[in-house]
């Protein structure tokens, strides 16, 4: 009985130190582990012809958060718009039956203008609240269906990051000095390539191109670097992934959208705009990830630890043993 009682004691110790150093050489438990900060530029390249040559100065908005780009894919456009007055678009506040329902000097969240105090003909249907604005005003029409700039689907994005580790002082990018600027990044052939097609990165997001164009929405980039840095086992690269990040089925308002605007003075100095509602995909860049290299106080204090588990560990199987030999 004693025999066979060691030779299982024995095997338990040998299975917690092999569990040990798998552990240690696996989980790289002698490395210390740091997170990245990181920068990223983008620069998008391609031209859609719809009634006029769209280029990339006309369809690329920069936007007001880190790391992101939008690109238009569909439009409303309210061409001529002058400083005047006119009637109000036809919603449910705006509409009147007489002036007594118009407040002058009125300014409502939803409205386009300054309420002047006249109800006025909009249509042959409706009267609506005279308002001193842009006009005549951008009606609530629905975005076209399909969408205006679709062919943007084959616009390409280089994203070109940079990532660095502050404690261990390296420095690392996306794009390795070989890079053959006409490969398109694919996820079997071209895991490593920066420079993406719009389409694909959609269909890798397991989305319609076609359809998402039509209102827009937001798709995350996610750019995840897992950097071991030791000289023996050096690996630092890039791993893209890609999401859409806006609730398409939930939501009451789906999509994604910004308005803006482009002047022009008329030969008699008035001044005129061309509204524009643009409809269109946000790309969120996503950059995170560790790095880790060896350290030997990580290793000391790893052997440290795991000395006092095997330690509370031995214990525990020696008084089982002690009470199993007393029955």
């Amino acid at each position: 009985g004693s025999g066979s009682g060691s030779c299982v004691k024995w095997f338990i110790y040998g299975v917690i130190a092999v569990y040990i150093c798998y552990t240690l050489i696996v989980h790289k438990r002698y490395q210390e582990k740091e997170e990245l900060t990181s920068s990223v530029r983008v620069t998008l390249k391609g031209v859609a012809h719809v009634d006029r040559i769209w280029d990339a100065a006309e369809y690329t908005i920069p936007t007001q958060t880190r790391d992101s780009f939008f690109v238009m894919t569909n439009i409303i456009r309210t061409e001529n718009q002058i400083q005047k007055t006119c009637p109000e678009y036809p919603t449910a506040k705006a509409i009147c039956s007489s002036d007594k329902s118009c407040a002058k000097g009125i300014v409502d969240v939803h409205s386009n203008g300054v309420q002047t105090g006249k109800c006025v003909h909009y249509n042959i249907t409706h009267k609506t609240c005279e308002i001193k604005a842009w006009c005549p005003v951008q009606g609530e029409e629905r975005p076209p269906v399909p969408a205006v700039l679709r062919s943007s689907e084959d616009f390409t994005v280089f994203i070109k990051n940079n990532i660095h580790f502050p404690t261990f002082q390296y420095t690392v990018q996306n794009i390795s000095p070989k890079l053959n600027t006409s490969c398109k990044f694919n996820k079997v052939t071209a895991p490593l390539c920066p420079i993406f097609r719009l389409g694909d990165i959609l269909q890798e997001a397991k989305e319609n191109f076609s359809e998402m164009a039509v209102k827009g929405g937001i798709i995350a980039i996610e750019i995840k670097w897992d950097c071991d840095l030791d000289s023996w086992s050096y690996y630092c690269s890039p791993e893209y992934s890609f999401r859409r990040l806006d609730d398409k089925t939930r939501t009451q308002y789906p999509g994604f959208s910004i308005r803006f605007a482009r002047h022009y003075k008329l030969p008699d100095g008035t001044e005129q705009r061309t509204l524009f509602k643009a409809y269109g995909i946000r790309f969120d860049v996503l950059v995170f990830g560790m790095g880790g290299q060896f350290k030997l106080i990580e290793l000391f204090t790893f052997i440290g630890s795991t000395i006092a588990y095997f330690g509370l560990a031995v214990t525990i199987i020696e008084m089982c043993f002690h009470l199993y030999n007393l029955e």
